[in-house]
């Protein structure tokens, strides 16, 4: 794979990497373009900002702790910028600190220590939701989240997939990027039982504490934007020991755990 995508660097896909450990930044840059990757480097936030202005890349590497400028500034700045993906780097791995960088507008948060393998597996899975289908990438099966129709409508909801807009009746329904994509892996089709484990792997593609966490924490913040009462939910509702499903009809039913 390396060799055969070493080729040419046209159409290979650009990361930038934001990182102020010298021995971090080595190994990164080492380590993702044997996967094939075009890696730019930044040792502190105003060079990354600076870089990334001059020649958005296609996806960022971002610490979180940098000196000067934090990771999370650099984050809210480069989202106002241009629309590219973010991946957290940190240290940190406290559950706020993960929700913190998501609603910046991060689209992963991964921690240190990590295994490449991890990291490339999440870097993969993010660049499919977010790029067309022409750009090429390296390795792994794709696990994108296209809806098998451009409008759904289930229960009180209504979402173009095409615009990326949610409507609950005559009411227009802001979600983040990942809570988009939870609700249309949720409605893909709607009913269908999906696993604690499908979703994680599709939206962060690991399985660790921190993403369980962060799942069920998307998981309540849908219900409090679609539910008439997201304490009692009976659309978004919670199948016993195995993961979520949407049911469209909102019945709610006993065989399920409203947490």
């Amino acid at each position: 794979m390396g060799s055969a995508m070493a080729e040419s660097a046209e159409g290979r896909v650009r990361i930038l990497v934001v990182e102020d450990e010298q021995s971090y930044r080595e190994a990164l840059q080492a380590g993702l373009r044997k996967e094939g990757f075009v890696v730019e480097l930044a040792e502190d936030g105003l060079d990354g900002l600076r870089q990334f202005a001059a020649h958005p890349p296609d996806l960022v590497l971002l610490d979180v702790l940098l000196p000067g400028l934090s990771g999370t500034e650099v984050c809210r700045r480069m989202k106002a910028l241009a629309s590219v993906p973010v991946i957290m780097v940190s240290a940190l791995d406290a559950e706020v600190d993960i929700v913190l960088g998501l609603e910046l507008g991060a689209a992963d948060y991964v921690t240190k220590p990590y295994r490449l393998r991890e990291l490339v597996a999440r870097i993969q899975a993010v660049l499919r939701r977010v790029q067309p289908p022409s750009l090429p990438m390296p390795r792994h099966p794709s696990v994108g989240t296209t809806p098998v129709a451009e409008i759904v409508v289930a229960g009180p909801v209504r979402v173009d997939f095409a615009r990326r807009e949610v409507r609950t009746g005559a009411r227009t329904v802001h979600l983040s990027r990942r809570e988009f994509d939870l609700l249309s892996l949720l409605l893909s089709p709607p009913g269908q039982v999906r696993t604690r484990d499908e979703l994680i792997d599709r939206l962060w593609s690991g399985r660790d504490l921190a993403d369980t966490r962060t799942l069920d924490t998307h998981i309540r913040r849908l219900r409090v934007k679609l539910e008439r009462d997201p304490a009692d939910p009976q659309f978004l509702v919670t199948v016993r020991g195995v993961g979520f499903r949407f049911d469209a009809d909102g019945r709610g039913t006993p065989d399920f755990d409203q947490d």
